[in-house]
């Protein structure tokens, strides 16, 4: 089982989230350190190679989760955020744009 590394603040973020929204995320990102898919994901290649979206929805929202997990010691958690359009803002994939360079 790969160990999980959260980049910048985006553990407190996930911990911000809602009670049903913060146990999905954390049953998804279980799925993802023994080698499974989210059950709702997507790539996010617009961040970088490697890079996917989980994606989880409550009444309160849609929430995200980007991460890499293409490297064999761990999964890392670039950036999580709650999205308030259709279309991802900018700003939330310059920031994971950015912890992807730390990681690599």
């Amino acid at each position: 089982m790969k160990t999980i590394v959260f980049l910048g603040d985006s553990l407190e973020v996930i911990r911000a989230f809602p009670e049903q929204v913060r146990r999905q995320a954390g049953f998804e990102l279980r799925r993802v350190q023994h080698g499974l898919d989210p059950s709702d994901w997507k790539p996010m290649n617009i961040v970088g190679v490697g890079v996917r979206e989980i994606r989880v929805r409550d009444s309160s929202g849609a929430f995200r989760i980007l991460y890499v997990a293409s490297r064999a010691d761990a999964v890392h958690v670039l950036h999580a955020f709650q999205k308030k359009t259709q279309k991802i803002a900018k700003r939330e994939l310059d920031v994971a744009v950015a912890r992807l360079r730390q990681v690599r």
